[in-house]
């Protein structure tokens, strides 16, 4: 089958708020997760992105992140940028600067984030 017969992908984003985590499953699979610490008033603090070995380099995290990100556009809330993936997908583009929280933003760059998260060992 070539890839122009694939059927579509179809991409399912859940908030468990038990493992604190939004997780991404993909045709069923659980395929990706993005920490967070929900923060008062209504303010996500995104911590760290991982992708299942299997499905890296497919655009997992990338899906994930705007998925995640349009998720809390639509909560009305703001996100303060730690994980270093999150971080760099924000300084691609200029769509999600409004959900910046402007009193606690996070990490302006991917490497700052980087530095910091090496260094707490995390």
């Amino acid at each position: 089958m070539s890839s122009e017969e694939q059927p579509p992908v179809t991409d399912e984003l859940i908030d468990n708020l038990d493992r604190g985590r939004f997780e991404l499953y993909r045709d069923g699979d659980l395929v990706g997760w993005l920490y967070y610490t929900h923060l008062r008033p209504n303010r996500y603090a995104l911590q760290h992105t991982e992708v299942e070995s299997s499905h890296q380099h497919q655009g997992v995290a990338d899906a994930m992140v705007r998925r995640v990100l349009d998720e809390i556009r639509v909560r009305e809330g703001t996100i303060t940028a730690i994980c270093p993936f999150v971080v760099g997908y924000l300084s691609r583009t200029t769509s999600y600067a409004d959900l910046v929280d402007a009193r606690h933003p996070g990490y302006s760059d991917r490497a700052a984030a980087e530095s910091a998260r090496a260094k707490t060992g995390n």
